[in-house]
């Protein structure tokens, strides 16, 4: 029975062995290839630490209110605003101010945030709302480091393989999947046929993707524990190990880098058609070795995609909680959409997203037996 026991609680660890190696073959592999083993730590703390957790609050709230029991989340903070109709004026008078200094979305997720947080206090106590941020932190911090080595690894394997060699290959594969046709030719059409406004939504799907993760991060930790949360943090760094393994043998840019008219038809006020255009340049300048200070946020795996990858193991540690799972299948077939359209993708590397996150839930372990998982008044005082 012991032995049993532990042959399923083996494959939890997979992910902790697997960054381990990566991680003492980084310093090698980034001096055999000229890269510097300095980060940009100002720009990916900024944006790791301050914005994505503010976004991901904010999301998690939101799905706290579409899956979780109304006696659990709505019900007790709208008592607690009819018991005291002057904390609720500050907080109008506090969003109002937020509003004014900043912007109305800004001043929306901040003021969410500290409800938030103003909620889970008046639940838990300071003593539960500190058990909360430690059961959020651990897995966070692990999802930061691990992405880092992504990150660095992502450059190295730019700087010792041609970033576009496979894209001829995949435009002719979707070319056959699509019967004739290319994720360009849909994305043209779109232009002349949508307004600019149209395209500004895709661009906000497209990056909403990454406070999903955050939610998700959270309500795991909160709602599961600690561990749960690790683990959930361990499938989505699996999905990003797999992506490197098959971005070396395989790598490519995306439709966008063999279509000769793409940045003369594609909106060029969208973020989107300067980050592509970011980084086709500072892909050939790593394959050309050339210097550079840091390693920054330039993400170059287009195959498979890793904004569909993300999204299914998302949904798979949210499963039980279907209309969740309901309104994430919901934007997450939008994120197809956009992915698509803004020409960031081929067909081919959605699919092969799908078969990564279905790899990476599958060895990840601790999923299929939900008696591993830790309950969650031990980890965050049983906070939801």
């Amino acid at each position: 029975m012991e032995k049993s026991t532990n042959t399923q609680l083996r494959p939890r660890y997979w992910h902790c062995w697997i960054g381990l190696l990566l991680c003492l073959a980084l310093v090698p592999v980034l001096r055999s290839q000229g890269l510097p083993l300095k980060l940009d730590w100002i720009t990916l703390g900024i944006a790791f630490w301050f914005l994505l957790t503010a976004e991901s609050i904010f999301v998690a709230v939101l799905l706290s209110l579409i899956g979780l029991p109304e006696e659990r989340v709505a019900r007790p903070f709208l008592t607690r605003c009819r018991q005291n109709p002057l904390r609720c004026v500050a907080l109008l008078f506090f969003f109002v101010i937020l509003g004014w200094l900043t912007t109305w979305p800004k001043a929306l997720v901040v003021g969410v945030d500290v409800v938030a947080l103003l909620e889970l206090y008046d639940r838990q106590g300071k003593k539960g709302l500190r058990n909360a941020a430690a059961s959020v932190f651990a897995p966070a911090t692990y999802l930061f480091l691990g992405f880092l080595m992504v990150l660095a690894y992502n450059y190295a394997i730019v700087s010792v393989r041609f970033n576009f060699v496979t894209d001829p290959a995949f435009a002719a594969i979707d070319r056959w999947l699509l019967m004739g046709h290319s994720v360009s030719e849909f994305a043209h059409w779109s232009v002349q046929t949508f307004s600019l406004s149209f395209f500004r939504v895709l661009e906000f799907i497209y990056f909403g993707m990454f406070p999903q993760i955050g939610a998700a991060l959270i309500l795991v930790a909160l709602c599961d524990g600690r561990t749960q949360a690790l683990q959930f943090v361990g499938a989505i760094l699996v999905s990003y190990y797999i992506a490197l393994a098959m971005f070396y043998i395989w790598p490519s840019q995306g439709p966008y880098y063999l279509c000769p008219a793409h940045f003369s038809r594609f909106p060029s006020s969208l973020q989107v058609y300067h980050l592509q255009k970011t980084l086709i340049r500072d892909a050939l300048a790593l394959w050309q070795h050339r210097p550079i200070s840091r390693i920054s946020t330039d993400y170059f795996i287009a195959f498979p995609c890793m904004h569909i990858a993300q999204p299914m193991v998302v949904i798979w540690f949210l499963r039980r909680w279907r209309r969740i799972v309901l309104a994430l299948a919901i934007y997450d077939s939008l994120l197809i959409l956009a992915v698509l359209m803004l020409e960031q993708h081929y067909v081919i590397d959605v699919i092969a997203g799908f078969l990564v996150a279905g790899f990476a839930i599958a060895i990840s372990g601790s999923p299929f037996h939900r008696r591993n998982i830790e309950p969650a008044t031990t980890q965050a005082g049983g906070t939801a």
